[in-house]
C-alpha cells in the first residue's frame, strides 16, 4: 500500500501486538478464534481422515484395534516423560541427518543450541499442539466453541465405540503403566461380542450438528447429574476407538466411511477418534481446531510402526468382566435433536462424491532423478488438469506448516502461479507439436522451481495469506476496514477453489477431506517411491471422475516428457 495509508498503520499495530505477546505466534489466538467461531458442522467442514496402511501381521479387527490402544497409550507415555525425540525441520537433510551431527548437538549446552541448529541447517519444530493430542476435546458452545483438556493422571481410558454405544476401557494403570495388552484385547473382543442392539437414539449423531444447536442440545443433556457424568468420560478420555461392523469394498467407500460414515458410530469432537473396520482397515479421524497434520502424523506414523513390530498374540487374551456402555437419559428434545442430526447428516453427506486413484508409471525416484519436486511436479500436474478440463486457472491452496515458529500453525503455498498457468497453457495447446520435449521439460524445470521456492518461503514464515487474514482481523477489531478486503480480487483469491494437501509417509495409505467450497475440489494426494495418487472429493456442481481421468492422462503425459519425449 500507499505510505501512511491504511495498509502501513494496521501494520503498525501487528508489530507492535506481536512484540507484546512475544510468548506466542501473532497468528496463533487469530487461527484458534477462526476455527472455534465457525458455527458450521464439523462434518465434511474440518474432520479430515489419515488412512493406514494394513497391518502385515493381521486382519483381526480385535488384534488390531488392542494394538493401537497400546501403542498409543505408550506414545503417550513417552510425551509425557520428555522422551518423544524432537521434530527436525532439515534445510539440507545430507548434512543434517547424519548420526555423529546427532551426537554431536546432543552435548551443545541449550543456551547454544541456536548456533548448532543454524550451522548445520537444521531448526527444531514448536511440538506445542502434542500436549492436546490426549484427554482433550472442543466442547461446543452457542458463540465460541471450547477446547477443554483434562491432563489430570485420573483420565487413563479410553472411549470404545460399537453400534453407537460407549464403552469404557481403563489402558493405563494407576501406576501409570500401559495396561498388559491382552487385557485390552480381552475388553475388545468382550465388546465386539455384545449383542447389544444399537440405542434407538444414538447420541453420537449430535456431535455432526451445526455447533450453535449442538450447544444447545449438550446444555440440555447436562441437566441430568448421570448424563453429565457420562459426558465427562468421553470428554476425558484419551481417545475414541470406534469399531465398525461393517468392511468397505473400495477406495471410494473407504474414504466416506473414515470421513464421515454418516455420522454412524462417530464422536467428531474428540482430538482423534482411531476408527477400525470389520477386516482391520483404519484410519484416523481429527478435530481440526487444536492442531495441524504434522503432531497427527507423528502419532499415526509411531502408532503404526509400534503395531507392527510388537504384534499381539490373538490368543492371549484373558478371560476379564465385559465392559458395560455408558447410559444417557434422554429428554423428547434430546431425541428430536438426534433424529434431526441423523437425517441432516445423511442428507449432506449424500452430496459429497470421491473419487480415487493410484497411478503405479513412476513416482518420487524417478521425478528427484529428474532434478525435479515430487510435490511441485503434483502441484503441477493438478493446475494443467484443471487448465484441459475448464480453460483457466483457479486459486488453489496447498497447506505448509510453520511449526519452525513458536506456535505456528499453517501457511498457504499459492500453486496456481505464472509459471505453473504457462506450463498448463502449453501442455494443454501444444498436443506434442507446438513445442519439443526439451522445451516443455524446460518449463516443467522452471515451474517446479518455482514452486519450491513458494514452499520455503512459507515455511520460513514468508508468506502472505496469514499475514493478511491478522491485519484484517485487527481492522475488524478497531471498527474500521482497509479497501483490499472490500476488493473483489481479494474475495476471488480466498475463493478456494482446488484445496490441496499431503502428508508424506509411507504409513499413509490414503488421506482426505471435503471440499472448502461448493464449487470446489478437495485433493488429497501422495507421491510414493514408484506410484503416484490422489483422493478428490466433490459435491455435485464438480465432476471429480472427470478431474481424475484427465489427471491420469497428464501424469502419463508429464513422464513422455520426462522420458524426453513428446506427449501424445
Amino acid at each position: 500500500g500507499r505510505e501512511g495509508g491504511q495498509g502501513e498503520a494496521l501494520n503498525k499495530m501487528l508489530i507492535s501486538s506481536d512484540k507484546q505477546n512475544k510468548q506466542t505466534s501473532y497468528i496463533a489466538d487469530i487461527w484458534f478464534d477462526m476455527y472455534l467461531r465457525d458455527r458450521a458442522p464439523l462434518v465434511l467442514n474440518h474432520n479430515p481422515f489419515i488412512g493406514f496402511k494394513e497391518d502385515p501381521n493381521t486382519s483381526d479387527q480385535a488384534v488390531r484395534a488392542a494394538n493401537f490402544i497400546w501403542s498409543a497409550v505408550r506414545f503417550r507415555a513417552s510425551l509425557q516423560d520428555g522422551l518423544l525425540a524432537p521434530e527436525i525441520y532439515h534445510l539440507k537433510p545430507s548434512n543434517s541427518q547424519s548420526k555423529w551431527i546427532n551426537n554431536y548437538i546432543r552435548f551443545v549446552p541449550s543456551g547454544f543450541a541456536w548456533f548448532g541448529a543454524f550451522l548445520f541447517k537444521s531448526f527444531p519444530l514448536d511440538m506445542s499442539q502434542y500436549h492436546r493430542l490426549f484427554n482433550s476435546t472442543r466442547v461446543p458452545r452457542r458463540d465460541k466453541d471450547e477446547l477443554v483438556s483434562h491432563s489430570n493422571g485420573d483420565n487413563g481410558h479410553v472411549i470404545v465405540m460399537r453400534n453407537g454405544h460407549f464403552y469404557v476401557v481403563e489402558a493405563v494403570q494407576p501406576d501409570g503403566l500401559p495396561v498388559d495388552p491382552s487385557a485390552l484385547l480381552s475388553q475388545v473382543r468382550s465388546i465386539l461380542s455384545d449383542p447389544l442392539p444399537p440405542p434407538p437414539h444414538p447420541l453420537g449423531y449430535l456431535t455432526s450438528l451445526p455447533r450453535a444447536r449442538w450447544a444447545g442440545l449438550r446444555e440440555e443433556l447436562v441437566q441430568d447429574p448421570s448424563n453429565a457424568a457420562s459426558l465427562e468420560k468421553i470428554d476425558s478420555a484419551l481417545f475414541v476407538l470406534c469399531l465398525d461392523d461393517h468392511e468397505p469394498t473400495t477406495a471410494e467407500e473407504l474414504s466416506h466411511t473414515m470421513l464421515h460414515n454418516q455420522g454412524r458410530n462417530r464422536w467428531f469432537d474428540k482430538t482423534f477418534s482411531l476408527i477400525v473396520t470389520k477386516g482391520a482397515l483404519s484410519a484416523i479421524n481429527f478435530e481440526h481446531a487444536w492442531g495441524d497434520g504434522v503432531a497427527v502424523l507423528r502419532l499415526f506414523n509411531e502408532v503404526y510402526q509400534d503395531t507392527c513390530q510388537r504384534p499381539l498374540s490373538p490368543d492371549s487374551a484373558p478371560s476379564l468382566p465385559p465392559p458395560s456402555p455408558l447410559e444417557f437419559k434422554l429428554s423428547p428434545m434430546l431425541q428430536e435433536g438426534i433424529a434431526e442430526a441423523k437425517e441432516s447428516v445423511e442428507q449432506r453427506t449424500k452430496t459429497l462424491t470421491v473419487s480415487a486413484m493410484v497411478y503405479e508409471g513412476y513416482g518420487k525416484n524417478l521425478i528427484k532423478q529428474k532434478k525435479l519436486s515430487p510435490d511441485a511436479l503434483m502441484q503441477l500436474s493438478f493446475q494443467i488438469a484443471y487448465y484441459r478440463q475448464y480453460k483457466c486457472c483457479v486459486p488453489t491452496y496447498e497447506s505448509c506448516s510453520t511449526a519452525a515458529f513458536r506456535h505456528g500453525r499453517t501457511e498457504t503455498i499459492r500453486p496456481a502461479s505464472v509459471p505453473a498457468k504457462a506450463c498448463a497453457e502449453a501442455f494443454d495447446e501444444s498436443g506434442g507439436s507446438l513445442l519439443g520435449a526439451e522445451d516443455l521439460m524446460k518449463l516443467v524445470s522452471h515451474a517446479s522451481a518455482w514452486h519450491s521456492q513458494l514452499t520455503k518461503e512459507a515455511a520460513m514464515g514468508q508468506g502472505f495469506d496469514r499475514h493478511l487474514l491478522a491485519l484484517k482481523t485487527l481492522a475488524q477489531k478497531a471498527g474500521t476496514s482497509a479497501a483490499i478486503f472490500e476488493d473483489p480480487a481479494y474475495s476471488q483469491l480466498n475463493h478456494i477453489i482446488l484445496s490441496t494437501s499431503t502428508l508424506p509417509s509411507d504409513t499413509v495409505l490414503v488421506g482426505g477431506f471435503a471440499p472448502v467450497s461448493p464449487d470446489g475440489y478437495g485433493v488429497g494426494y501422495g507421491v510414493k517411491d514408484d506410484s503416484l495418487g490422489c483422493n478428490i472429493a466433490t459435491y455435485p456442481t464438480r465432476d471429480g471422475a472427470q478431474f481424475v481421468q484427465n489427471l491420469k492422462q497428464v501424469w502419463e503425459d508429464l513422464l513422455a516428457v520426462l522420458s524426453g519425449k513428446s506427449f501424445r
